[in-house]
């Protein structure tokens, strides 16, 4: 009986433990649609949305976050920063700037299948 009992105290500590992580923990690594975007205007960090450097937006990564992003149509990465909140379109997953959209071959094409990676 003890050791059953014990089981499940162990079982319910697990679960209640796991379900108190931060969300980014779930959205560290994934793959999905990719979109860029070169507006001037302020993004969701209260900095002004640069599309020359390297950032992109992201629903939920904290800010100052930094991301690998691959490119999977031709295998070309680039190293963005998490500076803006989106995208907020279906199966998207990821707003890059033009400068990263560069990096990867995906301006003329607007869009490209990803995936990511957190780094740091």
């Amino acid at each position: 009986m003890k050791k059953i009992s014990r089981s499940i105290i162990a079982a319910a500590t697990i679960a209640a433990c796991s379900s108190m992580l931060p969300a980014e923990g779930f959205a560290a690594n994934g793959c999905g649609g990719a979109s860029w975007y070169a507006l001037r205007s302020k993004t969701a960090s209260g900095e002004r949305m640069n599309p020359a450097i390297l950032t992109a937006a992201h629903r939920s990564l904290a800010f100052g976050t930094k991301v690998k992003v691959t490119n999977r149509n031709n295998g070309r990465t680039v190293v963005v920063r998490i500076n803006d909140r989106g995208p907020f379109i279906r199966g998207r997953v990821l707003d890059l700037s033009r400068a990263a959209a560069q990096n990867i071959g995906m301006v003329s094409s607007g869009t490209a299948k990803v995936c990511y990676q957190v780094i740091s």
